[in-house]
């Protein structure tokens, strides 16, 4: 499969929805990833063309930038829950940390993995960074230091392509190449969930319930499945 095709994947489900804001951000190539601030003011999208764009929601106008540093395609975006940051992961192998405000980037980039980053995620008090990859690991940062917290998190037989925090930050959950998902303890960064098994081909995301208690899943294999996992402690 080409490189396009893999980053593709996690945004099939996303791209007849996002079609039009994202050609008025005019892009040059392939846009991977999308992501919304919180407050719904403001769209980040990710391109193969190697940059970020922000976009205003209401006027639909692109908002300075682009943001430019990656060396390869930008695979995946998210927003800090305050909207304040903005982070990238990249084929470039690298994490990015932005502000939204001054479109800067702020220190970095984050190195440690070994082959593309496909999804990051902030924490949800915008304390801590995940990040997934075609290495096969998670890892962690501090967002304040840009240091990893601890070591790579692993456990999956292949590559990464989805992680999330669940709502109160304590728990992690990662979705696979390898079809599974796990659930890992922040703190601990110790597997306390999974493999979650069921889906029969690639994981494209995953994402926790608001309760905290259910982690839903989508896959290749053309479902969406819902994993009750109250009973993790």
């Amino acid at each position: 499969m080409s490189e396009k095709g893999i980053a593709s994947i996690g945004s099939q489900m996303s791209l007849p929805i996002s079609a039009v804001r994202l050609n008025v951000l005019g892009h040059e190539d392939l846009v991977t990833c999308v992501a919304l601030s919180a407050d719904g003011k403001r769209l980040a999208s990710g391109s193969f063309d190697g940059t970020i764009k922000i976009g205003d929601v209401e006027t639909q106008e692109m908002v300075g930038g682009p943001l430019r540093g990656h060396e390869r395609a930008v695979l995946s975006v998210a927003f800090s829950a305050d909207g304040k940051r903005l982070a990238s992961g990249s084929f470039d192998e690298t994490i990015r940390i932005w502000d939204v405000e001054t479109q800067e980037m702020v220190g970095g980039p984050l190195r440690g993995h070994k082959d593309w980053v496909e999804s990051v995620t902030f924490s949800p008090d915008g304390k801590r960074l995940a990040s997934g990859s075609f290495d096969r690991t998670i890892r962690t940062w501090d967002v304040e230091t840009q240091e990893m917290v601890g070591g790579p998190l692993r456990g999956h037989k292949d590559g990464v392509t989805s992680v999330a925090f669940s709502p109160d930050g304590k728990r992690l959950a990662s979705g696979s190449f390898d079809w599974t998902i796990m659930i890992w303890d922040v703190e601990t960064q110790e597997v306390v969930g999974g493999p979650l098994e069921g889906h029969t081909n690639i994981l494209t995301s995953v994402a926790f319930l608001p309760d905290g208690r259910r982690v839903i899943s989508g896959s290749l294999d053309k479902t969406v499945r819902i994993w009750d996992i109250g009973g993790i402690q």
